[in-house]
């Protein structure tokens, strides 16, 4: 340590009188000394180099002081009270590289930082390669949702029931979020099955699609889900009896077409229009409603392409709850765009998910002779 004693001496001749450049000067040659040999020094002798740097820091600039921060954070034998004071700093730019990397922060001080900190201090902190349970309950209780997606897609978080609980509870409304939480393989199905309760058609559809091995678990828990939707969607529709017998008596005088299907959707007949959609798809009739409620217009797309229903009848059906969805004319233009370059057969493998899996009603809503195979 003879040439790290010598330092010293300049140390304190910099602190004394020395300008800013030459305070970082001597803070860069320290840096390269400790990183040169990080490997073989003692406690005893990082030590040294902690309290070296700690005095050199305090009296440098935001942009020397991230320098060091960034070539620090890796080092797995770094000085620990320098590492500290980096990750306490108000300056993101300074924080982050620890806060994101530095396995000296040890859980006591990744609370207090979370848990007083500013949002990007959390976001640094949700990219660490590994989180507990209790660092995890603060990020996503005091994290906006860039902090909240971040750690959710961290594979080396560990998530809390209560955890597990808030998440939930902010993926309503936010169909990425949600798709998040449900890919998690550690999600408890409790909360999975509250979340799709809560969750659009799209979300379910992505969760089938993008997540098989979750296999027969997705099966039971979206057909428990959409059992609970179609029973509280009959409930909400006094007039579905009359609707039903009105289609089923068309479909009696003329098989049911894309003709009928417009005529409903022009006259704001719901209850029709989702019956109709139901024969034409050979889908069962709660997840053509529950698309019909839905604020996003994916499956409504699906299903219109499925149908083989033209451009204007989808729109039509659009129309029908446009205000619901809070549509404007360019997202109903954006949403025919997408309907228009939607394939056939990319419609059907999609809407084969809620065929094969989803439980159809023990009572037929109309007779499956008529159905139309899609």
């Amino acid at each position: 340590m003879t040439r790290t004693l010598a330092l010293l001496d300049e140390l304190e001749a910099a602190l004394a009188g020395g300008t800013n450049t030459r305070r970082i000067e001597m803070l860069t040659r320290i840096t390269d000394l400790f990183v040169g040999g990080a490997p073989r020094y003692s406690k005893e002798q990082i030590s040294v180099f902690d309290d070296v740097m700690i005095r050199l820091t305090h009296a440098i600039e935001a942009k020397a002081r991230a320098k060091l921060s960034h070539r620090l954070a890796p080092i797995a034998n770094a000085p620990s009270d320098v590492i500290h004071m980096l990750a306490f700093d108000d300056d993101i730019e300074v924080a982050r590289p620890v806060l994101a990397q530095s396995e000296r922060l040890d859980e006591h001080a990744l609370l207090a930082n979370a848990a007083n900190k500013s949002q990007q201090h959390l976001f640094a902190i949700s990219q660490r390669k590994s989180l507990s349970a209790a660092v995890t309950d603060v990020l996503v209780e005091r994290g906006d949702r860039e902090v909240v997606r971040s750690v959710v897609k961290n594979s080396g978080a560990r998530f809390s029931d209560a955890g597990f609980r808030i998440l939930v509870s902010r993926s309503a409304g936010d169909d990425d979020l949600a798709a998040e939480v449900g890919m998690r393989s550690d999600v408890p199905r409790p909360h999975f099955l509250v979340l799709l309760e809560k969750a659009s058609s799209a979300v379910r559809t992505r969760l089938a699609a993008e997540n098989p091995q979750a296999g027969s678990a997705i099966d039971g828990v979206v057909a428990e889900v959409v059992g609970s939707i179609r029973n509280e969607a009959r409930n909400a529709s006094p007039d579905f009896a009359a609707a039903q017998a009105e289609v089923e008596r068309q479909n009696r005088i003329r098989r049911i077409g894309e003709a009928e299907v417009y005529l409903y959707a022009r006259e704001r007949k719901f209850e029709q229009t989702a019956i109709a959609l139901s024969l034409l798809c050979d889908t069962p009739i709660d997840v053509v409603e529950r698309a019909l409620l839905d604020p996003g217009a994916e499956i409504v797309l699906i299903l219109a392409k499925v149908a083989g229903l033209s451009s204007t009848t989808t729109k039509a059906i659009l129309l029908l709850r446009a205000a619901d969805r809070g549509m404007s004319a360019n997202d109903l233009d954006q949403a025919l765009s997408s309907f228009n370059r939607l394939q056939p057969d990319t419609a059907r493998r999609v809407l084969s998910f809620f065929r094969t899996r989803v439980k159809k009603p023990a009572t037929t809503m109309v007779p499956p002779a008529v159905a139309v195979a899609g």
